[in-house]
């Protein structure tokens, strides 16, 4: 069928799986000789931008096409996906849902609705603001990723990190249905570690009205509370209450305040209200959210009105960027295992892991421990895979990019957690054309290219888009090989 639209469209190729008639109308997603992308439509064009060539109306990949197209193509947009074990893949340079389709549909197999469920556009606002992309982009790209690859299952849209009820609001319009707050700006570290005097201090200067609460009240439900979660029994002293008010206090005046707003932007949409779903994130805070500070979050978000399908607590350990676990496996299987119970009983919900990139070590535990009801979040390592497809393709590119990320490595690592160390990554010169890929593979490399794609991009990112557009084909493979590994785990049969 594609072939015979190539011939008689024109066009150096037709995508095989993104041809579908709906309605009487067809629709395709083509590459013509010098690589550039369009939607082809045959029968009614009316509402898309573009031009009638012959039997086909050609129409470039703008944002208002793809508006036009979701309107038309129901499996286009975004939805929530509730409870289903669900995967965040990231995507910084607009190129790779079709390779995490793939893998997607490797893993899943003939279980595609009962599988795992790919939230394919998630971005951060600080990944926007490096990369040069709106939420929009994001979700557009993703779009015409899950057009070329005939994707008809659910899928969902993740504003991740959000700090601001601006950026609640664009992404409102941008079509997400997937929000992750972020209110590690407001958790209190110190509390973790404060003396007595100075917690009672700090408790009584938290935001009660924000919180709809009191000093009084708040001791009054919570000392001498023992929570029955399975096997373990949780009990608050006062201590304990002032130690996880004061750490999470204010994060969860903020959360509930967001939570509001975005329940008011939805409902404004033109379409009325916009079903979402939402994740309450704490995970990029230095001290790890403990069993008895999990149930206390989770009663509080309760108690003010916030209903969340995903938690992302602290967990013990180190989950620094593109690289496995740092930590004692069974710690952390003993730790995960009572915030798994806690999620079980007080929710369910599901328990989320971020910068989730490459944690292999991890994945089976966290799978059998919270019975697949789990969320992956993963955001760079996809495009560290892409640079492992760059090292093959163009070995003098990666040379270059390799040589400037270890430059600007310093500078750019100050706002992520990690360790590497810029001077064990080996000389770009040093190595011969087939051993640049194993820069990858190195600890120490894979988290210097991780945080400085940033500066990268601001530097190499044309060139580096179009020599994997060219060569899609062997972008996908990375892709697919890498997120299979992912994935695995966490499928039924596993």
């Amino acid at each position: 069928m594609s072939e015979r639209l190539q011939e008689l469209w024109g066009f150096e190729k037709v995508y095989p799986r993104s041809v579908v008639e709906v309605g009487g109308t067809s629709y395709a997603l083509a590459r013509d000789a010098e690589g550039q992308k369009f939607l082809c439509i045959r029968g009614d064009a009316e509402g898309f931008c573009g031009s009638q060539q012959g039997e086909v109306f050609v129409a470039p990949l703008t944002a208002e096409n793809a508006v036009a197209l979701r309107e038309r193509l129901s499996w286009l947009n975004p939805v929530p996906l509730g409870l289903a074990t669900s995967a965040g893949t990231g995507d910084r340079l607009g190129l790779a849902t079709p390779g995490h389709l793939r893998a997607v549909r490797a893993v899943n197999g003939q279980r595609a609705a009962r599988g795992i469920m790919p939230i394919l556009a998630q971005q951060s606002m600080r990944e926007n603001a490096r990369t040069g992309r709106t939420p929009q982009q994001v979700v557009d790209d993703a779009c015409w990723g899950i057009l070329q690859e005939g994707w008809r299952d659910r899928w969902g849209a993740d504003a991740d990190h959000l700090k601001t009820t601006d950026d609640v609001d664009i992404c409102v319009a941008a079509g997400y249905t997937f929000f992750t707050i972020d209110p590690g700006d407001h958790v209190d570290n110190d509390a973790h570690t404060d003396d007595r005097e100075t917690l009672q201090e700090k408790f009584q200067s938290l935001p009660w009205p924000r919180l709809r609460d009191t000093s009084d009240t708040m001791r009054a439900r919570y000392v001498g509370r023992k929570q029955v979660v399975e096997d373990m029994v949780l009990t608050f002293d006062e201590t304990a209450l002032l130690r996880a008010a004061c750490k999470y206090g204010g994060a969860l005046a903020h959360t509930a305040e967001m939570y509001v707003h975005l329940v008011e932007a939805t409902a404004s949409t033109e379409t009325g209200s916009a079903a979402f779903e939402l994740e309450v994130s704490v995970d990029e805070t230095e001290t790890p959210t403990s069993p008895l500070e999990h149930v206390f979050i989770v009663s509080e978000l309760s108690r003010l009105g916030v209903a969340w399908v995903s938690l992302a607590p602290r967990y013990v350990g180190r989950f620094e960027k593109g690289v496995d676990y740092i930590g004692d496996l069974d710690i952390f299987q003993a730790e995960f295992a009572k915030h798994a119970a806690i999620a079980r009983v007080l929710g369910p919900y599901k328990l989320s892991i971020h910068s989730g990139s490459d944690k292999f070590s991890i994945y089976p535990l966290m799978a059998a421990e919270t019975k697949r009801m789990a969320h992956l979040k993963t955001a760079g390592t996809s495009y560290l895979e892409a640079l492992r497809a760059v090292a093959g393709i163009d070995p003098g590119l990666f040379r270059e990019i390799l040589t400037l990320a270890i430059s600007c490595y310093d500078a750019d690592r100050a706002t992520y957690h990690v360790s590497a160390d810029a001077g064990k990554v080996p000389a770009p010169e040093s190595l011969d054309d087939d051993a640049l890929a194993g820069v990858l593979d190195l600890f120490d490399g894979r988290e210097v290219l991780h945080v400085t794609f940033g500066s990268i991009l601001d530097t190499y990112g044309e060139r580096l888009k179009a020599v994997l557009d060219a060569n899609e084909e062997a972008h996908y493979d990375a892709l697919e090989a890498h997120f299979i590994r992912h994935l695995d785990p966490f499928s039924e049969e596993a």
